[in-house]
């Protein structure tokens, strides 16, 4: 595989990659418990099951499982509570605008593939002014399939007109591991996401380990 001087592009996951959505999901589904007359719980409870969306916000405050009946319910009223709240707190990690303006300085192509649906996509990114530049951004319904199935990538590729060689897939799940290698790209897990107790990313098989989003610069300028 070439080595990180060929990378011409690089692609994001968006929540625990590129911005910070735990704090609103996280309040979505504790205003449902708070309606039912339960306790709040803290928005750290919610944290590391942020980037699992509505299945992990609701099992958090509910502990329900997709195969429960009241699970569709449920289910709908969060994402329709959490759409009137999305950008309330929702914010980019610090360091990647510093990311994105150095990827452009280096003349490297950078875009978005994430499972969150375009329902919610497209405001988020449009409300947020470090997107302006992305150069594509794949929604969790633009394909037929969702991370781990490397299709929305696949997808990214063709709209930008890049090679799997020469592209990278930065993500904070190993499911967006599992698509990259699919996929045929190079694969950077980002420690600093919504990883919980029990993830073991050394075990990823990615191809860098980042702490913070300026650390992909290393591999990238290094080369």
């Amino acid at each position: 595989m070439p080595g990180w001087r060929d990378v011409r592009c690089v692609l994001f996951d968006l929540d625990g990659t590129l911005v910070d959505s735990a704090h609103d999901l996280g309040q979505a589904a504790d205003r449902m418990r708070v309606d039912r007359g339960l306790p709040a719980l803290s928005p750290a409870a919610y944290r590391a099951s942020a980037g699992s969306g509505a299945r992990g916000m609701l099992r958090i405050a509910f502990d329900l499982a997709p195969e429960d009946a009241l699970y569709e319910a449920y289910r709908d009223e969060f994402l329709a509570r959490y759409e009137q709240q999305m950008l309330v707190h929702t914010r980019p990690f610090a360091g990647v605008e510093r990311l994105i303006e150095r990827l452009a300085e280096l003349g490297v192509v950078w875009g978005v593939v994430t499972n969150k649906h375009r329902r919610f996509t497209d405001p988020l990114t449009a409300a947020l002014p470090c997107f302006s530049g992305a150069r594509v951004i794949v929604s969790g319904d633009t394909t037929a399939y969702m991370k781990p199935h490397p299709a929305p990538l696949i997808e990214a590729m063709r709209r930008i007109d890049v090679l799997p060689v020469h592209c990278v897939y930065v993500g904070d799940d190993e499911r967006d591991m599992q698509a990259g290698r699919a996929a045929g790209v190079r694969t950077v897990a980002a420690r600093y996401g919504y990883l919980g107790a029990d993830a073991r990313v050394d075990g990823w098989a990615a191809d860098a380990v980042i702490d913070r989003p300026i650390e992909l610069l290393k591999w990238l300028e290094s080369a």
